[in-house]
């Protein structure tokens, strides 16, 4: 335990600050004590497009298999190299949608003017 004194305004910025980084005044606190740093969030936005992209990558993943397994018994449904291709550029859409979103909020944190003591 390491009391900390604060005025009702330090406390309410602390916790303000705890609510946007998604976790508690205590981890907040040690974070910014020993200078490790914060975790990245990504937006409501770009998390539920990641979340519909990660579904849609499911539903590819189970037409290619549905694809590998007609070409072993002599059937050509679909171009499974296509499929393939298809669930590359979805990956690379999930990874740009993270990065970008952890890029814009790197922005928005220079802007920031509070700092740990």
């Amino acid at each position: 335990m390491f009391p900390v004194r604060l005025s009702d305004i330090e406390l309410d910025i602390i916790r303000i600050k705890s609510l946007d980084a998604g976790m508690s005044a205590s981890e907040l606190m040690r974070r910014n004590g020993l200078m490790r740093p914060l975790p990245k969030r990504l937006s409501k936005i770009s998390l539920q497009t990641y979340w519909e992209l990660g579904q849609i990558g499911n539903n590819l993943n189970q037409l290619v298999k549905a694809t590998n397994t007609a070409l072993k018994i002599g059937r050509i449904p679909a171009k499974p190299e296509l499929l393939r291709e298809l669930l590359f550029v979805l990956h690379q859409c999930r990874r740009d949608i993270a990065r970008d979103d952890i890029q814009d909020e790197d922005s928005e944190e220079s802007e920031d003017d509070w700092e740990a003591d």
